[in-house]
């Protein structure tokens, strides 16, 4: 931790000093070369997550056949390696060439050639924007960066770091793998929340306030002229709930419409909201 944390401000000031560089190639097998623990990359050092992380954090995602995933940073190839034995589509993007060579090479060993993809490449620079789940073992800051392109991504994407969060912007879920042996047992998830601040007519009179911050979302409901506070709010993905008063909103956000069922312990009716 305290190699990890020293090299933290040093990578940052670095960043944009460097170009993106993506191989065509799988960069050729370096015979002697053997990664160490520690090993200082562009943008952090090299510590491997362990595997019963690396389990826990695809569980965590729920992964399933279907999903695209995207390893940032994806050191010697583990999680993608793991991945693709689960049957799932995986991408690793790493900035070492040594280490994307060493990730094929453990790729073959698993008998996946041919069934994983490594890009050598800058994680900044890389479009992730398709995968379903993105994978990471980054520093806080680097997180951070990554985070407002993370927002843009559909509603519904599954975001697993190993041990460092996304500021204030609280995990949907946390996770710990059965390994008290290291410091690196902790996995975080967040789901990409669909996007609702602003104004929605209901239907067909009324209007809903959102504020919204990241999942979480507050406001309020007018109908006839009465306002009900929202509270208990929350986004997951494309689905929303909420209270307002004494009734139970759930709804599915598919673009500027909502349509959902609304329930006050009496009765359950269906709402539809639009902006």
């Amino acid at each position: 931790m305290k190699r990890l944390s020293a090299v933290w401000l040093a990578a940052f000031l670095v960043l944009t000093g460097f170009q993106q560089v993506y191989s065509q190639e799988k960069p050729r097998v370096n015979a002697e070369f053997q990664p160490e623990v520690g090993q200082e990359g562009k943008d952090v050092v090299w510590v491997p997550t362990p595997q019963a992380l690396v389990d826990k954090m695809l569980e965590l995602a729920d992964v399933k056949p279907g999903d695209f995933l995207v390893d940032l940073g994806s050191g010697d190839g583990r999680t993608v390696i793991t991945a693709a034995k689960m049957g799932i589509k995986a991408i690793g993007v790493e900035y070492n060439p040594d280490m994307v060579a060493l990730s094929y090479k453990n790729a073959e060993k698993e008998g996946l050639k041919g069934k994983v993809e490594f890009v050598n490449g800058d994680l900044f620079e890389y479009d992730f924007s398709k995968a379903t789940v993105v994978t990471m073992f980054l520093l806080p800051d680097i997180n951070l960066r990554l985070r407002p392109q993370i927002l843009e991504m559909k509603p519904g994407t599954r975001i697993v770091t190993n041990t460092f969060t996304m500021g204030d912007w609280i995990p949907d879920d946390t996770a710990r793998a059965e390994d008290e042996s290291t410091y690196w047992n902790t996995a975080y998830l967040w789901i990409v929340p669909a996007k609702v601040e602003g104004r929605w007519k209901l239907q067909p009179s009324g209007e809903i306030v959102f504020l919204q911050e990241f999942q979480m979302v507050k406001g309020e409901v007018i109908t006839e002229g009465k306002k009900e506070t929202i509270h208990e709010g929350k986004i997951k993905g494309d689905e929303i709930t909420f209270t307002a008063g004494n009734v139970v909103y759930k709804g599915k956000i598919r673009g500027n419409t909502i349509e959902g069922t609304a329930d006050n312990g009496k009765n359950v009716t269906k709402w539809t909201a639009t902006r």
